[in-house]
Parts: C-alpha cells; sequence; structure tokens
C-alpha cells in the first residue's frame, strides 16, 4: 500500500509539473536578449555595463571590443539620447525578434515599445543583423552554451517555488499567456516585465532576470529571499499593466497628483510616468498579498512592506488593505478587472492624503544634521583636513556604507583612507586625503545607512571646494 502511495506522490508531483511547464516555460538563457544587452553594453548605457559575472562580462569585452565602432552600437547611442531607448525598452525589442533577428510582429509607432518609434526601430534591427554577423556572434554564444545552462540550472528552485495557481486564482481568469523566464547574464543587476502579443493573438510574458550576485567561483547565485519576490513580481505585470491601460481615465487624475509628490523618486527608478507608478504600486502590493496568502513570516512581509515604502511607494500598506478588501468580495467582483472601478477611487484617496503619507515616512528617516570640519557647500574648505564627520539626527544600523559619485562624477570624489561609524553609530566618520583647488562631492545613500528600524535615508549630497 505504501509503495502506492509513494507512486501516487510521484505521479502527481509530475503531473503539477507538467502543468507548471504549460504556463511557465523553465528558466534559460535568451541569446536575442543577451545580443541587446551586450550591444547598450557597447554603447555605453549604464545600466547595461555591470561586471558582476566577470567570468563573462571579461569574454563579451575582449570578443566584441573590436566591434564597438559598428554603426549599430553608434545608433544605439542615439536612440538612447534622442528617444529614452534604455532599461525595459531594449527588452521589449529583443523578445519582439525571431532567431534571425526579423520583427515577429509589424512594427508601428508603439511595437515594440513606444519610445522606440517605427522608423527607428527598423532601422535599428537592419544594422542589428549586419552586427551579428560580422561580429561572430552565433560562435561567441556557441561558446558560452554551458555556462548559460550552469546559470538557469542554478535558478532551477526559485522557478519550482511559483505557485502559478494563485495567479489564476487571485486574477480570477484562466492565464490566456505563455510565461517565460529568462535568465540574462549580461543584463546587469535589472529585471524587465516584458510582453509580445503575437500575430495569432498569443501573449507571451517575459520575466528577465539579471543577477547580482556570484560564489567563491564566480558562478551566479540566485538566493531564494532575494529572488523569490522578483520572479512573483515580473508575473503581476502580465495580469495589471493592461488593466491600469484600459482603465487609464479612472486613474489619470489621481496618478497625475501623487506623481506631482512623489515623482523624483519615481524618475530615479525609471518609471518616468504617472501610468507607469500606478502599475508598479499595485505590482508591488500584489506580491505583498501573495506572500500574506503563502504564510510567509510576519518579518518577511514587513521587510518587503519597508522596502517599497522607501522607494516612494508610500501607500502601499493601504493598498495591500484594499487587494484583501477585494479578495473578501469575490462573489461581487469576479476578477481584478471588475473591481476597477471602486480601485480607482482607492487612489483618489490615496491622492488626497499623498503628502501625509510622504511626510509620516520621512519623519522616520535618518537625516544629516551636521558636517563637523566645515559646512555643507563651502567653498573654502582646508585642503589639509584629514577627516569628514558627518552626523545624524538618530543613531544608524551600522552596517555597511554607501557613498556614491555625484553629478560631478569620480573627478570630484575625494580619496578615501577609511570609513568608520562612531561608537554610537550617530556619524560617519571618513579619512580623506585632499588637494587644494578641488571641487569635491559625494553621495550618502538609503542602500546601506539606515535607521536601527531598517528605514533608509533620503539621498543626500555633501559638496564642498578647497582653497
Amino acid at each position: 500500500m505504501k509503495r502506492y502511495f509513494v507512486l501516487l506522490m510521484i505521479m502527481t508531483a509530475g503531473m503539477q509539473l507538467f502543468a507548471q511547464e504549460g504556463m511557465v516555460k523553465p528558466p534559460r538563457v535568451d541569446e536575442r536578449v543577451e545580443l541587446l544587452s551586450i550591444v547598450f553594453r557597447l554603447a555605453g548605457a549604464y545600466e547595461y555595463n555591470d561586471t558582476i559575472y566577470n567570468a563573462y562580462t571579461d569574454q563579451i569585452k575582449t570578443h566584441y571590443e573590436p566591434f564597438k565602432d559598428h554603426p549599430v552600437i553608434e545608433f544605439a547611442r542615439q536612440v538612447r539620447e534622442y528617444n529614452g531607448i534604455g532599461y525595459d525598452a531594449v527588452m521589449f525589442m529583443a523578445i519582439h525578434l525571431d532567431k534571425d533577428l526579423n520583427p515577429l510582429v509589424s512594427f508601428n509607432d508603439s511595437v515594440p515599445e513606444g519610445r522606440w518609434g517605427k522608423e527607428d526601430a527598423e532601422k535599428f534591427v537592419a544594422l542589428l543583423r549586419d552586427f551579428y554577423e560580422k561580429s561572430g556572434s552565433r560562435a561567441f554564444f556557441e561558446s558560452n552554451r554551458n555556462l548559460y545552462a550552469q546559470t538557469s540550472d542554478r535558478f532551477l528552485p526559485v522557478y519550482e517555488k511559483l505557485d502559478l495557481q494563485w495567479y489564476k486564482t487571485f486574477y480570477g481568469k484562466e492565464p490566456d499567456e505563455q510565461f517565460i523566464i529568462v535568465n540574462a547574464p549580461g543584463n546587469g543587476v535589472n529585471n524587465y516585465g516584458s510582453q509580445i502579443r503575437l500575430s495569432d493573438d498569443r501573449r507571451e510574458v517575459y520575466a528577465i532576470m539579471g543577477l547580482w550576485k556570484t560564489d567563491e567561483k564566480g558562478i551566479p547565485v540566485f538566493p531564494m529571499e532575494q529572488y523569490f519576490s522578483l520572479l512573483v513580481h515580473e508575473f503581476n505585470h502580465s495580469f495589471i499593466n493592461h488593466l491600469v491601460d484600459k482603465y487609464r481615465e479612472l486613474f489619470e487624475q489621481s496618478g497625475k497628483k501623487m506623481f506631482e509628490t512623489v515623482g523624483t523618486m519615481m524618475r530615479n527608478q525609471a518609471y518616468g510616468q504617472w501610468e507607469i507608478m500606478i502599475k508598479e504600486s499595485l505590482v508591488r502590493a500584489a506580491v505583498i498579498k501573495y506572500m500574506k496568502d503563502h504564510d510567509f513570516s510576519s518579518t518577511d512581509i514587513a521587510n518587503e512592506t519597508l522596502a517599497q515604502l522607501s522607494r516612494g511607494f508610500f501607500w502601499t500598506e493601504d493598498l495591500v488593505t484594499e487587494l484583501e478588501r477585494y479578495a473578501q468580495q469575490r462573489a461581487s467582483f469576479a476578477t481584478l478587472e471588475s473591481y476597477m472601478p471602486q480601485m480607482a477611487k482607492a487612489f483618489e484617496q490615496y491622492a488626497q492624503n499623498i503628502e501625509q503619507y510622504k511626510a509620516s515616512f520621512d519623519a522616520k528617516r535618518p537625516k544629516i544634521v551636521s558636517i563637523a570640519e566645515f559646512s555643507n557647500n563651502d567653498q573654502n574648505v582646508d585642503p589639509g583636513t584629514k577627516t569628514i564627520t558627518v552626523n545624524f539626527d538618530r543613531p544608524l544600523l551600522g552596517k555597511g556604507y554607501s557613498i556614491g559619485f555625484g553629478q560631478k562624477g569620480t573627478a570630484a570624489y575625494p580619496k578615501i583612507d577609511s570609513i568608520n561609524y562612531s561608537s554610537d553609530n550617530t556619524a560617519v566618520i571618513i579619512k580623506v586625503q585632499l588637494e587644494p583647488r578641488r571641487e569635491y562631492e559625494m553621495v550618502f545613500m538609503g542602500l546601506a545607512f539606515k535607521s536601527t528600524q531598517g528605514i533608509p535615508m533620503e539621498n543626500y549630497t555633501v559638496g564642498f571646494s578647497t582653497f
């Protein structure tokens, strides 16, 4: 009897895996994604220039350096400058091409993506095909076949944990699209939820996953606690984005009002329009709802919520409550789409309270209150100054440091010998070597500078000049 039970369990698991693969293909590396990432890496797009996976990115540099002057590279620079092509716009182009780099569907002013435009998209693809042949890209990808397989194999545990039935149940619709997970080793740290509607009206939805960590051997690793919520996030986009587009007018007034307050924070995350802000906030709240429905720990849920508040989605907690309200009324609202008018009313309330939301969260952020050795923006600092002591209004968590370049770039960044916290974690002490008659600039960031509750500071620029 036990043998039959075990056999039944194996058969059931196999059926579940089969069903999962029917809805979501196992993770893989996509040569189209890699090729577009390489082109924009060579074009200088900073979001495509990470070197975390240097065992691979060094190969890219060695192989493609002789082709950096190809016309497609210069054209990529041009469309980036004039059309704002970057981030997800690059990936939208990738998934709209077939294996021979021909358009899967006819291009127009909104396909593959509105920033491209039909004429520039067609010109780019023609140049791309020439670049592919002349750069020997086929041989490059073939030589890295084992590396790609190893990368995707390591992502499998994240894929296998995804509960696709939840999407069907929560959104109230059968998935009518194919979900595709792409591991993008040349992509950098960013993740993208791109999609394409094919000529036969089928829809393919992509979760293009970057990477930001390798093991001691330099091979990518995908920590469950970091990647799983991102995967849940990306697939939420396929259920939410088109609803916001369809009901755009209902959200327009409130969306614009909210964007006036949080627009700077949104733009810093490449969310340049209020519509994207609405989509992202719904997606991020839906991730938290997924976590609650799958009994994630209260700590994990609190950390995810804090992460979204820190990004400027100050209404997240109320939005999660609204999603729970929808879930409790499924007899009246069979789908999330049927609930969109009520959701729009909720956003009207968020818009009315947006200043209060922001002020309440900002009050919890640690803030720089002074610099011991001089005043910020001082134009007459002694070049003999050996320390810069930055004082905060409350104790910090005291784990790590996040100080970056400002608008003046690396040339204005001081030579730093060491960084330490004060004994009570209320100050950061930086030992520096300054030069006479120099402008200096550093940006203190909330990536590491957080309160003891884990709330990050807002980015703060420290600037000064020496006499």
